[in-house]
């Protein structure tokens, strides 16, 4: 039968125990940041709905059966004749501006015949960043000679480094930038 059970670490092993603890409470994450590059469907939704609604309305699309749709990753525009598809894509491109989407995070549109004296344009949604334009930021970051890194994590670059001043020098660069996608800055941790 056991009487006395020594819950109490000897010296050495306490020592260790602080010495490890005192190393994880010193660990400072460093400021950092996340690059990507979202559409906000509510409002590509609401851009849509809106060119839909004015397509229906417009005298000069009367009998023409101009319509516009969202599916789940693009936007189709179908009419009766070439000209009518040209200008109901300027109608839903000027909805989309109007609602403060880039038209950049928009791709494709080439007018084609699809039978029966119809044309059809179908716009892709760029959602997220694609390998080599992650890659071209990632490089872009490292040519400017700050002491921040740059990682690929999937759809989104995380630019992170010790000084703050630093990190809002990408962000100001990233934003003078003519970039192919339209970028958004989010998760800015200090």
């Amino acid at each position: 039968m056991i009487t006395h059970l020594n819950l109490v670490p000897s010296d050495r092993a306490g020592a260790r125990w602080s010495r490890w603890a005192a190393r994880c409470t010193n660990v400072v994450a460093m400021p950092s940041f996340d690059v990507v590059s979202e559409v906000d469907m509510q409002e590509v939704r609401n851009a849509v709905d809106q060119a839909a609604r004015e397509l229906r309305t417009r005298f000069d699309f009367k009998g023409t059966q101009t319509e516009v749709r969202l599916t789940e990753d693009s936007v189709v525009l179908e009419s009766s004749s070439e000209g009518r598809l040209e200008a109901a894509d300027v109608v839903l491109k000027e909805k989309l501006v109007r609602r403060k989407v880039s038209l950049k995070s928009l791709s494709g549109g080439e007018a084609e015949e699809v039978g029966g004296a119809r044309f059809r344009a179908t716009f892709s949604l760029n959602q997220g960043i694609d390998q080599d334009s992650a890659r071209e930021l990632a490089k872009r970051v490292r040519d400017m000679k700050l002491k921040v890194q740059a990682q690929v994590h999937g759809d989104r670059v995380r630019i992170s480094g010790k000084k703050r001043d630093e990190l809002q020098q990408v962000i100001a660069e990233f934003k003078g930038l003519d970039f192919k996608l339209p970028l958004q800055y989010v998760n800015f941790r200090d």
